[in-house]
């Protein structure tokens, strides 16, 4: 470890020293979930903490929220973080952003890729296609209100199939359920079995921030502190744009 990184470590495993090693809860939708399983490694051998995280779709996030389920910190879209703040889940002030990602298509390993290089590219490819996979998280509501916004939702509406929350819309386009399918970047981009296309074009693009926060009454709520403050170093930042996300 070099630079930033290492005085970052230090610096945790100073804090760990004098705090004790803790278990920090995280509850977390997916869409940061490769960039965050390469680093949380990093941060327990840098603390000596050990971080235990669920990982669901943005549904299955409010719901265990709702049911009262016990965690330190969650990640997710910003709005959504937004919204736990105000119900009272989540600290006020507590919001952090980690890292961006627009919406991408991707197809089944070795099928053809389509042209979505313009608007009207795309309008094309959707209606052209035969069955189109989207989510239940951001993504998949930002897609629902695109097919409106380009007049095609009637069009496309028998051909829509949508993951279950939790579920990668990757799958479906792997197991050839679904001709295309539209999720995150970081979500579709390395997903196997399948060929990332392109994000959408800059035009119709959205952008989603994902983000952090300390649940209320957390009983790890320092430690959780430090664990992001480990996800928002320069080398997180790198991690992140690996995954083709920006950070902040």
């Amino acid at each position: 470890m070099t630079g930033h990184f290492a005085a970052a470590a230090a610096g945790l495993l100073l804090f760990s020293s004098m705090a004790g090693a803790a278990e920090i809860k995280v509850l977390s939708t997916q869409a940061t979930e490769d960039t965050y399983r390469e680093l949380v490694p990093q941060f327990e051998k840098a603390t000596g903490h050990k971080v235990t995280t669920v990982f669901s779709g943005t549904l299955n996030v409010q719901k265990r929220l709702a049911d009262g389920e016990s965690y330190d910190m969650i990640i997710m879209a910003g709005p959504a973080i937004d919204a736990q703040i105000k119900a009272g889940k989540a600290l006020a002030g507590s919001r952090v952003d980690l890292a961006k990602s627009g919406v991408a298509l991707g197809v089944p390993k070795g099928a053809p890729k389509p042209d979505i290089g313009s608007v009207e590219a795309l309008k094309k490819t959707l209606l052209a296609a035969k069955s189109i996979g989207y989510s239940t998280g951001p993504s998949g509501v930002y897609m629902l209100s695109l097919f409106e916004k380009l007049g095609i939702a009637d069009e496309v509406k028998g051909k829509l199939k949508q993951t279950p929350s939790g579920v990668f819309v990757g799958n479906l386009i792997a197991n050839r359920e679904v001709e295309i399918g539209f999720q995150q970047v970081s979500e579709i981009a390395t997903f196997p079995g399948v060929d990332f296309v392109g994000p959408l074009p800059a035009e119709v693009q959205q952008t989603t921030v994902f983000s952090s926060a300390i649940i209320a009454g957390a009983k790890q709520a320092e430690a959780a502190k430090a664990l992001v403050k480990f996800l928002t170093t320069p080398q997180a930042a790198a991690a992140f744009r690996k995954r083709g996300m920006e950070p902040g």
